[in-house]
């Protein structure tokens, strides 16, 4: 693991972005066919609120993989998405996925010593963001109580799920790793998280500027966001590749 200065951040994100320049077509394919599969995930009754989350590991591991057989010179095909799921380190990819349900699920709960569980009841979707209740209560103190406690974890889960499928190693191992690596270049993923809200903002803002809040700029701004959401996952494999360095070949599945 190499200590990197705070300007890697952005060269993260500089090459995602070429990342997905070379193939933003199958990128785009791929990303439609885990949202199928998300939604999909959904209709199960009682489990698909928690699935599409604790498979999410297995996800990430699938858009990494594209972005490693790009950089291989090999063409992607949504069969990624289904061949993610023959990986060998699919239960304990499941298993991270687990661990992300139970440490945001603690993080919440410990959210109500602010606020009496406001925020709670906001982020589950019991209260609408302009009620009254949201408005007179601390839930801007417990979001960032939840946040400080999270962050650790955070911090630990990033580079889990490549650490997993592709340094084999074990689900504790892979987050003690993740944890360090994000320590020792922390200024890099500062940069790196605020730049990505800047760059949101800014496309957010000028699709509202050209279309207004009208139908077309609310329905113009779905795949704005979806491509977004895409080249952050190839800044994530660029990271990766910098501090771990790049699998010799993508991994098999």
């Amino acid at each position: 693991m190499n200590k990197l200065p705070a300007s890697a951040g952005w060269d993260w994100i500089r090459q995602g972005f070429a990342l997905f320049r070379k193939q933003p077509g199958g990128l785009f394919m791929l990303f439609l066919g885990y949202m199928l599969m998300i939604i999909l995930l959904g209709l199960i009754p009682v489990l698909g609120q928690f699935l599409p989350v604790a498979l999410m590991p297995v996800f990430t591991i699938v858009f990494m993989q594209a972005c490693a057989q790009i950089d291989q010179q090999k063409r992607i095909t949504p069969l990624l998405l289904a061949e993610g799921f023959r990986h060998p380190k699919v239960p304990t990819l499941v298993g991270l996925g687990v661990l992300y349900i139970v440490v945001a699920a603690l993080a919440l709960g410990a959210s109500t010593l602010a606020d009496d569980g406001v925020f709670m009841k906001l982020v589950t979707g019991r209260l609408q963001p302009d009620a009254k209740e949201v408005l007179e209560s601390n839930a801007g103190s417990a979001m960032l109580l939840a946040m400080l406690l999270y962050l650790p974890a955070m911090m630990a889960f990033w580079f889990a799920a490549p650490l997993i499928a592709w340094q084999r190693m074990g689900l504790f191992k892979a987050m003690f790793y993740s944890f360090f690596a994000v320590l020792r270049a922390l200024r890099a993923f500062l940069l790196f998280l605020f730049s990505w809200f800047g760059i949101a903002l800014l496309c957010t803002q000028l699709v509202f500027l050209v279309f207004g809040r009208s139908g077309a700029g609310m329905s113009l701004l779905t795949p704005v966001w979806m491509v977004l959401t895409i080249i952050v996952q190839c800044s994530l494999y660029a990271s990766y590749r910098q501090i771990f360095g790049a699998p010799a070949e993508p991994p098999p599945v």
